[in-house]
């Protein structure tokens, strides 16, 4: 239930207080903005949480804060600098994932800031939520320029709920935040609190030449980065990556691949050999390396095993097509050479490799280096200049081309 607006006026204050010192304590070379600091200050984040969150737990999984049994908790996590899981879903194979949250205070601020808002400006937000971020855009902008999206019919509800009891009333559409919303386009600015593996059509039709368009980024291989993009007049969007955020990927861009169940067949012809490349250099080690691997690799995803028989751990690949995979394994003893096996029609872990070292040819390069190109009908990820491609991908599902670096 939406909390109501005056309740706890002066622990808010101090909630407030408290989440912009930690905010300005992490980027102390750019304090927040005042006109932000005054809207942080006015939209309560504790209004729009449910009477439940999880926290993680330090050891890689979460753990359950209740209002009513630790209001003080509660009350702490809703004004801290982290993001908090508000709701879970149960997978096919039994395990509870995280399937909406609460975004990190700070993040939701640096896509506000990159969005570049204006008087006048007209938003369109993908993915609503609890309506936290659709608040700050009303209290910064008026509610008549914000229109915001939600797929799932219980958090739209929520959200229409929590926004009203704050008095703000956007524009609320339960929908497929892919299509946009074409009645009330074109809009200045579309901003994604979700991440994307590939810039919708609908969102270039629904902008004018110099919209912008900001996206938090998500591969197969990772989710990290931002993408601004501003409209051009030949219907494409172009910009550039920064080095933050991790955001839930957008439903419609969602891959239900299991290893066990879609990807490993018994009989299947396989190619071995070795390697000397170091499968903790290329899995999770370094954020940039693994933002270049995730867009020049594309489609392929990775998972740690421990407790193979043929292995003291064993590192596989897949791809969301289902169609290939390889496994590179530590014996346990010696780390000069690690023994690899591949199937199908792509040579996941030479792709992984040839991606290392472009990577390192290039320098070593950061997320902010790397820029996008995005037609209704490609998508073409590029280094340092929109010529240098990387990687170009047509806007179909499955299909997806490395180019030469």
């Amino acid at each position: 239930m939406p909390h109501t607006p005056g309740a706890n006026t002066s622990v808010r204050a101090a909630g407030a207080g408290r989440l912009l010192d930690e905010i300005d304590r992490t980027r102390a070379e750019r304090p927040v903005p005042p006109h932000w600091r005054e809207t942080l200050r006015a939209v309560p984040r504790d209004a729009f949480l449910p009477e439940r969150v999880w926290l993680r737990d330090g050891d890689g999984g979460y753990r359950p804060c209740d209002r009513s049994r630790d209001p003080n908790g509660w009350m702490a996590a809703a004004y801290s600098d982290a993001p908090l899981i508000t709701r879970f879903v149960t997978e096919s194979d039994g395990t509870r994932s995280p399937s909406s949250s609460a975004s990190q205070p700070s993040t939701v601020l640096r896509l506000l800031e990159d969005a570049q808002l204006t008087d006048g400006t007209q938003v369109l937000e993908i993915g609503t939520g609890s309506g936290y971020n659709a608040a700050l855009l009303c209290a910064c902008l008026g509610a008549d320029a914000v229109t915001t999206i939600e797929v799932d019919t219980e958090l739209a509800a929520v959200a229409r709920a929590n926004l009203a009891a704050l008095s703000y009333t956007p524009t609320i559409v339960n929908t497929d935040g892919a299509n946009g919303w074409a009645p009330n386009a074109p809009y200045d600015r579309i901003l994604a609190t979700c991440s994307v593996r590939a810039i919708p059509a609908a969102w270039l039709d629904q902008s004018p030449p110099g919209g912008r368009i900001v996206a938090p980024w998500d591969s197969a291989w990772c989710a990290y980065g931002t993408v601004s993009l501003t409209r051009q007049r030949d219907g494409s969007g172009t910009g550039r990556f920064a080095g933050y955020g991790s955001y839930m990927l957008i439903s419609g861009q969602r891959s239900d691949v299991e290893l066990y169940r879609d990807v490993l067949r018994d009989g299947q012809t396989v190619e071995t050999s070795s390697t000397r490349l170091s499968p903790w250099t290329v899995a999770g080690a370094e954020l940039n390396l693994d933002f270049h691997i995730g867009l020049t690799v594309p489609g392929a995803w990775y998972s740690w095993d421990t407790e193979t028989e043929k292995a003291h751990t064993r590192l596989w690949l897949a791809d969301d097509m289902a169609t290939s995979w390889a496994s590179v394994d530590y014996d346990g003893r010696q780390s000069k050479t690690f023994h690899v096996t591949q199937h199908g029609p792509r040579r996941l872990w030479d792709e992984v490799a040839t991606a290392h070292d472009q990577w390192l040819r290039a320098g070593r390069p950061s997320v902010d280096r790397y820029g996008l190109t995005a037609t209704p009908d490609t998508q073409r990820a590029w280094l340092d200049r929109p010529d240098n491609v990387v990687a170009q991908r047509p806007v179909r599902p499955g299909e997806f081309r490395s180019a030469t670096a």
